[in-house]
């Protein structure tokens, strides 16, 4: 098909008009309730098969979403090439903003995101790239929190009774893998790239998003949960590998956490009482904790910031911009920062994570 339209809205009643969307899914994410129309029962059923632990019944949902399967349309979109972030060289994403909206383009795959005002279309070969339909439906959710009021952390996130903490990292430092570790000692899973936060009252509550946790060789290697989802053929070749080629390979599994945890392991949203903050090195040092203060060490709060990107509409213009370093301190005084730095430890790590989220303190050991 071609999209055909100069605005938001007549772009979006033309996917809609060619490929109506009439099997319904309703979820709960994090207690914003989601309507996902799907035009085709085989995506509906993938969708579902995916978001299992959160679809919920039915009722008036905060957000809908619709997913129209098709060849990747073509259209005269004039579009912008949105350039690659730091240290990459693909281009993968093109973007238009129109009356009432934005349109988003996949390179590679050729699916088209329109949205705006409320409205949200997925179109293309959507059933291919269920992924970024996922994505697509997870960043609806990112919005509508935003636009609330919270705060975009690009960190992972866990529960052990009460208490939970975010878990940060500059590139590369393994927030992912000790976040599994933290569930293999029985915590409950946020999420494990983005969170969002607001304050609650005097501290902080964190949203997680219903992604699951995709990781290299060495993350499941080494952990007993997850070494079972390596193909026995490539394990010996892993293992063979050196440490440093192992966890830089880009080589990916699933981790879905039912599955290697357990079901009603995932949930949404939790206080968080702290931030933990990867600062360490693959060197032969003592691992350390220590409480920081945010408005003092301003140089570890990039590890936890994190840019609202394409996929973001704020509702108000004084949104229009990601918020600074010092809007970040602030927000962040009012849960405990935990430097973590030396060299890497994750048996370690856990077990300060998980002293801290029964006491509230960390081991004087």
């Amino acid at each position: 098909m071609k999209l055909t339209g100069t605005t938001r809205r007549e772009l979006a009643e033309a996917v809609k008009t060619a490929r109506p969307a009439s099997r319904t899914l309703f979820l709960d994410l994090g207690g914003c309730r989601i309507r996902v129309d799907s035009s085709s029962d085989e995506l509906n059923d993938a969708l579902a098969d995916y978001f299992k632990e959160f679809v919920a019944e039915s009722g008036d949902s905060a957000i809908v979403v619709s997913a129209h399967e098709t060849p990747a349309p073509e259209s005269d979109l004039d579009f912008n090439v949105k350039q690659p972030d730091p240290g990459k060289t693909k281009i993968k994403e093109e973007w238009i903003d129109l009356p009432g909206g934005r349109v988003v383009r996949k390179r590679l795959t050729g699916m088209h995101f329109i949205f705006g005002e409320g409205e949200n279309v997925a179109v293309g070969p959507c059933l291919e790239n269920s992924n970024q339909v996922i994505n697509f439906i997870n960043n609806r959710f990112i919005e509508w929190k935003l636009n609330r009021g919270g705060f975009l952390g690009h960190a992972a996130g866990v529960r052990s009774g009460e208490r939970g903490i975010s878990l940060a990292g500059f590139s590369g430092a393994g927030k992912s893998t000790l976040a599994l570790h933290l569930m293999s000692k029985g915590t409950i899973f946020v999420s494990n790239d983005r969170i969002m936060v607001e304050k609650n009252g005097e501290g902080l509550f964190m949203y997680g998003v219903a992604k699951q946790p995709r990781i290299n060789p060495g993350t499941a290697l080494h952990n007993p949960d997850l070494c079972r989802i390596v193909e026995p053929d490539l394990r010996e070749r892993f293992l063979s590998m050196p440490p440093d080629e192992l966890w830089q390979l880009e080589h990916k599994y699933d981790a879905l956490i039912d599955e290697c945890y357990g079901p009603g392991r995932f949930e949404l949203r939790c206080p968080m009482n702290g931030l933990v903050i990867l600062n360490w090195k693959r060197e032969d040092l003592p691992m350390r904790a220590s409480l920081v203060d945010p408005r003092e060490r301003k140089d570890l709060l990039p590890a936890f910031m994190k840019s609202t990107g394409l996929f973001y509409l704020p509702d108000d213009p004084a949104r229009s911009g990601d918020p600074d370093e010092d809007a970040y301190a602030d927000l962040l005084a009012g849960a405990d920062l935990i430097e973590i730095s030396g060299g890497i430890d994750f048996d370690r790590a856990s077990e300060v994570c998980l002293h801290y989220m029964k006491t509230g303190l960390l081991p004087t050991d």
